[in-house]
C-alpha cells in the first residue's frame, strides 16, 4: 500500500527537492504552494483558516488518508529594530503564523487523524537558528523555529504510544534563493568561513534526511532532532 504524504512549501528550494526525493518510492504526495498547481494545493499560511483548508483538501485528494505530514513552508523576512513599531510587530506575527502557528495547526490535525488511523509520522523542518539564534533582524525567525522544535518534541513524547512519531530537521544555510540573498547581505565568504565543512548544504541533502525520516526511521528515533549544518553549530 502506498504511503500518502502531505508536504508544505514544495514550490522551490528544499521543498521541491523533498518532492523529487520520493520519486523512486511507492508514495502519493500532495504538495503545497501559495499559487497551487496540479500537484500542489494553494494556501496562504499567513491567513487564519488556511492550514485547516489545506489539510481538508489534501485529505480529499488522498482518499481520506494521510500517513506522513512534512511541514517545510517557512518565511524569512527581516524585521530591523528601527522599523516603525507596527511594521516590526506585523513582521513578527506574520512569521510566527507561517512558521509556527500553521505547523501547530497542521500537526494537531495530523495527530487527531493518526489516532483514528493507527499511527503516522510528522517531519517538521526547523533551522539551526532554533539553537544558535539568528541576526538582530531575525529574532522572530529564530523564535519560531525554536518553538517548532519544542512542539515536535512534545508531540513525540505525548503520542508515541499511539504509534505517532515526530521528528525535526534543523538545516543551517542551504543553497536556496532565500539563503543566497541572506549570504550576500551578510558578507558571503565571511559567513562561509564559519562553516567547518566549507560550504552550505544542498537542498538534496536536506531532502534525503526528510525522506529517511518519513519512510525508514525506526520508531525509537521519535523525538530526534537532526542537524544538517556542516558543523557550524553542534550540540
Amino acid at each position: 500500500m502506498s504511503v500518502h504524504i502531505l508536504a508544505t512549501g514544495t514550490s522551490r528550494g528544499i521543498g521541491a527537492s523533498i518532492v523529487r526525493s520520493f520519486a523512486p518510492d511507492d508514495v502519493r504526495l500532495i504538495g503545497h504552494s501559495t499559487s497551487g498547481s496540479l500537484d500542489a494545493i494553494a494556501a496562504d499560511l499567513s491567513q487564519p483558516g488556511a492550514a485547516k483548508a489545506l489539510w481538508r483538501e489534501a485529505i480529499n485528494r488522498l482518499d481520506g488518508r494521510i500517513d506522513v505530514l512534512i511541514k517545510n513552508a517557512g518565511s524569512f523576512e527581516a524585521a530591523p529594530m528601527d522599523q516603525p513599531d507596527q511594521a516590526w510587530l506585523d513582521a513578527w506575527e506574520r512569521t510566527m503564523r507561517i512558521n509556527l502557528t500553521s505547523a501547530a495547526e497542521l500537526s494537531r490535525l495530523a495527530v487527531l487523524h493518526f489516532k483514528e488511523k493507527g499511527g503516522g509520522k510528522i517531519v517538521n523542518v526547523a533551522s539551526r537558528a532554533a539553537y544558535r539564534g539568528d541576526s538582530p533582524d531575525h529574532w522572530h525567525y529564530a523564535a519560531s523555529k525554536a518553538g517548532m522544535v519544542a512542539m515536535t518534541k512534545s508531540i513525540a513524547r505525548g503520542y508515541a504510544r499511539d504509534n505517532i512519531l515526530a521528528f525535526t530537521v534543523c538545516p543551517g544555510f542551504t543553497m536556496t534563493g532565500m539563503a543566497d540573498d541572506y549570504l550576500a547581505s551578510r558578507g558571503g565568504e565571511r559567513l562561509l568561513a564559519d562553516i567547518p565543512l566549507g560550504r552550505v548544504a544542498e537542498p538534496a541533502e536536506i531532502a534525503a534526511t526528510v525522506r529517511f525520516l518519513a519512510l525508514q526511521a525506526p520508531a525509537s528515533m521519535t523525538g530526534a532532532v537532526l542537524d544538517i549544518n556542516g558543523a557550524s553549530y553542534v550540540r
